[in-house]
């Protein structure tokens, strides 16, 4: 078998449909639960070709020992230049030259370059620093509440979780609040794919010009302000020739979009993993000193980031016993790995009591998440004052009626109708 002939198909279990190759990712289905699909997967083997719905075709690693492996294999290298044609010709969705201009982040770097540039972000989000910030995270997700009726239902997306994690990343990196204000939460669409000949293309090109022009007035305000925050340390290291333009760019686009769309994400799922098991919620109610533990099961249950971003091979390579051409893109499935039963006993239940706990939401190794402990703090912080302010927090529709963005790598929903008896 060569590496351009398709695999042939897994063998199904007694009485189960084989897997396809590629296996198609997408759909209402899948995106409302890909748990399923992924059991039947790392069953069949680590390693599996996919299609995603822009066209574009990756390997994908299911299971928890294949994915800690790959996130540690130095042989795997996240830089876009490594992407062969095939790859290129339909992932490459971000025109130019913004793609040169936004794409320079530190998902997209490997060592040396992640390295210096990794170093610029460390300390803004140091768990010291975090706990430090706490109460004003909760004076934040306190005034959200406060707007919200007193009594249900509301839009726990549109009041809430849309609102708190930018609120709360625009105090930690230094985002003014006249810049703050201006942000559309739109613009974090650009990271989902639209190709050229999609009739939303238009609109994803708006999209992305206006968060460009964002991010300009962004440098132009922190040049001319001089202010000693995360922002004003990045202007400073462009001009001191530590970074390019691209990469300070980059970096703010990263901060912007991966520093709150993910959380708010992780907002919902983890509320609807609650409103799935209220005994869980209940318990969660009577016994707040839970929340940390509760919240690492959470983001294992079922994580906002459920696939990582592209990897690539710089020459033929075995992965898991599959031969992978060099320059094809390699995801690895985070929630797959998180439910896999080797590591985690009775991974599909919720258990607010697991322990040890050692998921991969956040990646591992060098692309481990420098946000992390924010995310976590804000989760506990806004889960912890939904639960309390409003008792009787429960789902307002059918949960079969729930909407699944249908973001390629995350998972989430863009709103989430909630009952609950009273605003405290």
């Amino acid at each position: 078998m060569t590496l351009q002939q398709p695999r042939p198909a897994v063998e199904p279990q007694p009485g189960a449909e084989p897997l396809a190759d590629p296996v198609p990712l997408m759909g209402c289905p899948y995106k409302s639960n890909p748990y399923p699909l992924y059991e039947r997967m790392r069953e069949a083997g680590p390693v599996h070709r996919v299609l995603f719905p822009s066209g574009v075709q990756a390997w994908l690693v299911t299971g928890y020992e294949a994915a800690h492996a790959a996130l540690n294999d130095d042989r795997l290298g996240k830089n876009h230049d490594r992407g062969n044609d095939r790859w290129r010709a339909r992932a490459s969705i971000m025109p130019e030259p913004q793609h040169s201009q936004l794409q320079a982040h530190l998902l997209h770097q490997d060592p040396p370059e992640h390295t210096r540039m990794r170093r610029f972000v460390t300390d803004a989000f140091t768990p010291r620093r975090v706990e430090s910030l706490r109460p004003r995270f909760q004076e934040l997700a306190d005034t959200l509440i406060d707007a919200l009726p007193e009594t249900g239902p509301a839009d726990l997306v549109a009041g809430f979780a849309a609102h708190f994690p930018f609120q709360v990343l625009a105090e930690v990196i230094g985002l003014p609040q006249e810049l703050a204000a201006r942000f559309d939460r739109d613009w974090g669409k650009v990271v989902q794919p639209v190709g050229p000949t999609d009739p939303g293309r238009p609109l994803y090109e708006a999209r992305l010009h206006g968060l460009q022009s964002y991010i300009a007035d962004v440098v132009t305000h922190k040049r001319a302000h001089g202010d000693d925050d995360l922002l004003g340390r990045l202007v400073v290291a462009r001009d001191g020739g530590e970074l390019s333009p691209e990469e300070l760019d980059s970096m703010i686009f990263q901060l912007l979009v991966a520093g709150q769309e993910p959380v708010t994400n992780q907002i919902t799922t983890s509320l609807i993993a609650l409103f799935r098991h209220p005994d869980q919620l209940a318990r969660l109610r009577e016994a707040p000193q839970l929340l940390p533990r509760a919240v690492e099961e959470l983001l294992r249950h079922d994580s906002a980031f459920e696939l990582t971003t592209w990897r690539f091979f710089n020459r033929d390579s075995d992965l898991h016993g599959t031969e992978v051409p060099a320059g094809d893109s390699v995801i690895v499935s985070l929630c797959a790995a998180n439910r896999d039963p080797r590591r985690f006993p009775d991974p599909d239940a919720l258990d607010l009591d697991r322990t040890p706990n050692p998921h991969l939401a956040f990646g591992h190794a060098i692309h481990f998440c420098p946000g992390a402990a924010l995310a976590r703090a804000e989760l506990q912080v806004a889960l912890g004052a939904l639960l309390t302010r409003l008792p009787g927090l429960h789902l307002a529709i059918k949960d079969e009626d729930i909407q699944w963005i249908p973001a390629v790598l995350g998972r989430g929903t863009n709103h989430l109708p909630a009952g609950y008896d009273r605003r405290l």
